[in-house]
């Protein structure tokens, strides 16, 4: 069985009796040291300034992005996030790469809004223009899909044009089960919050997107083998879950409960520091699991009667691409200001986070 299965240990709730009167709230928390626990090397893709020029230019065309909302964007940084995340990447893939992420970003924005039925709306129009890149598109967003997409299938193989729309639509299905439970105000077990976190996260398209750049063609077989879809899952796991500690700070200022900190808060009744301490866990886990995951695949995988030398390359190369997403997310989240504003790089020193007060 793959290391990837993962077991995680339920912590103990707190025993102390009720207080008279219930504690002050923390007015900060401690992150975890994720970047010393990960030892891949950081690469920095070439065309970076570049494509991220250009992929802002195409974001803001024919928008109302105006005033903070257009400097938002550029704070985010999401030119260096692809340029850490595809360093190998073609000028020409690595603009279709930062287009999808500032795209990405944007949908995440939107859904923030959205009700059920206006997530729903979204996916028809955006997986329309993926499945019928043909058709007249009327809203911008399906022509902003129909554009990077008529650009991406000049190159990409079928197989990651194929996982790419799968992968999105599993991402529309989990973003209106959580627009829903925004709704309802209901804060999901740990086991489902897991499963559906995995597809929110928008990570698996982007795992796609390792392949289109690198100009991969995997077979099958290999892709859907248990040990390459473990690797896959480690590195989604670290990715979500360490975005949920970083991103905790500016989304429980606004009320949002769908974050692995509150939902370990409520099931675990663990105080804030210890549910942060406990996700934090899972990360290191998660980077261990694919350490182990990737020492072993080589073994595993020569067993199919597909793989070749030409094969073993390029697995090689996915594989090193989950790797780079998994340093690369981490570092961008304190070059970034999504989550920091402008003090990223003394919460990445000192790994303090001041909270911020809910907003009315």
């Amino acid at each position: 069985m793959s290391s990837s299965s993962f077991q995680y240990a339920s912590p103990a709730a707190s025993s102390s009796s009720s207080p008279a009167t219930a504690p002050a709230a923390p007015s900060k928390i401690i992150l975890p040291d994720l970047v010393s626990h990960c030892t891949f090397p950081i690469r920095v893709n070439r065309h970076r300034a570049a494509a991220s020029s250009q992929s802002k230019r195409w974001l803001f065309a024919g928008d109302n992005l105006t005033g903070k909302a257009r400097d938002r964007y550029h704070g985010l940084k999401a030119g260096l996030l692809t340029s850490m995340c595809y360093p190998n990447a073609g000028a020409p893939q690595l603009r279709v790469c930062c287009d999808f992420m500032n795209y990405l970003f944007h949908l995440d924005n939107l859904s923030d809004d959205m009700d059920d039925s206006g997530t729903m709306a979204t996916a028809d129009v955006v997986l329309n223009a993926l499945y019928n890149p043909r058709m007249h598109q009327n809203k911008r967003v399906g022509r902003m899909t129909k554009d990077y997409w008529q650009r991406l299938i000049r190159t990409g193989a079928p197989g990651a044009q194929q996982r790419f729309i799968e992968t999105f639509d599993f991402f529309f299905q989990a973003v209106s089960v959580q627009a829903c439970d925004r709704a309802a105000g209901a804060t999901p077990d740990l086991e489902s919050y897991i499963s559906l976190r995995r597809d929110t996260s928008g990570c698996k398209p982007c795992w796609a997107l390792i392949e289109y750049a690198n100009n991969l063609d995997i077979p099958e077989e290999v892709m859907e083998h248990p040990i390459v879809r473990a690797l896959g899952e480690a590195a989604n796991d670290l990715v979500t879950w360490s975005n949920d500690i970083f991103s905790y700070n500016v989304e429980q200022s606004k009320g949002d409960t769908h974050n692995m900190i509150p939902v370990v808060m409520e099931q675990y009744g663990l105080p804030l520091q210890d549910a942060v301490d406990f996700v934090g866990t899972l990360c290191k886990q998660s980077i261990d699991r694919f350490v182990a995951d990737r020492a072993a695949a080589p073994f595993a995988l020569s067993e199919l009667d597909c793989w070749t030398p030409e094969v073993a390359r390029q697995v090689d190369v996915y594989v090193s691409g989950l790797a780079d997403w998994i340093v690369g997310s981490l570092h961008w989240s304190f070059e970034s200001e999504r989550y920091f504003a402008k003090s990223g790089q003394d919460v990445k020193r000192n790994r303090v986070v001041q909270l911020l007060p809910r907003r009315a």
